[in-house]
């Protein structure tokens, strides 16, 4: 029988305030790393969360309104290009998990991470593999970090013209890498990433 979807089973075996944690832009070749930390009431939360990967542009931004409305508290951090190449982007990732967390305006006890990685974060941790399609209130973070970290690469479009992040949000595509070939890298490219130094010449 298929699975309904994402419960609050994991979330009620922990005590206290549990937050759910995600990300999204771990993989593009340009922009920032999001994410996002969701403390939701069962009683109150939004219908039909899910991974948002699964879910369409429409679905996932109708949803961000719902959870921003209901959450008990909600956060979305970033992790800049610059932190990026610094850092790695394991350590990015985690850096803003971090600030996520720590800019709740209630302070959780548990925080349930999507992913096997253990970030250092703020309070307890239960990481869990594929957990936005486990997890109630991390698939409300990923919907948050998705839609916010989409957004921006909209107005990065803007300040950038002629890469397309609109379209592709900084992964790979067609004319993301014929756009690099012509115009060379932006500021928010991610240069120490081999595919950039590769096509620019510096691998």
């Amino acid at each position: 029988m298929a699975r309904p979807g994402p419960d609050f089973l994991l979330e009620s075996a922990c005590i206290g305030p549990v937050c759910g944690v995600d990300e999204a832009g771990r993989g593009p070749w340009a922009g920032p790393v999001s994410a996002a930390a969701v403390i939701l009431d069962p009683a109150t939360a939004p219908e039909g969360l899910d991974d948002s990967k699964k879910l369409g542009h429409a679905r996932r931004e109708a949803l961000e309104v719902e959870i921003k409305a209901r959450a008990v508290a909600w956060c979305v951090a970033f992790a800049t290009v610059e932190e990026i190449d610094e850092l790695n982007i394991l350590q990015a990732t985690g850096l803003a998990m971090r600030r996520a967390v720590e800019g709740l305006s209630v302070a959780p006890a548990f925080a349930l991470v999507d992913g096997n990685y253990r970030f250092n974060l703020p309070c307890e941790i239960r990481t869990v593999v594929r957990g936005d399609s486990l997890s109630a209130s991390i698939a409300a973070a990923s919907i948050l970090a998705k839609t916010a970290r989409d957004r921006l690469m909209v107005e990065l479009d803007a300040v950038h013209p002629g890469y397309g992040f609109a379209g592709h949000k900084g992964y790979h595509a067609a004319v993301h890498v014929e756009a690099l070939r012509t115009l060379g890298p932006s500021p928010i490219h991610r240069m120490t990433w081999a595919p950039i130094r590769a096509l620019v010449g510096g691998a």
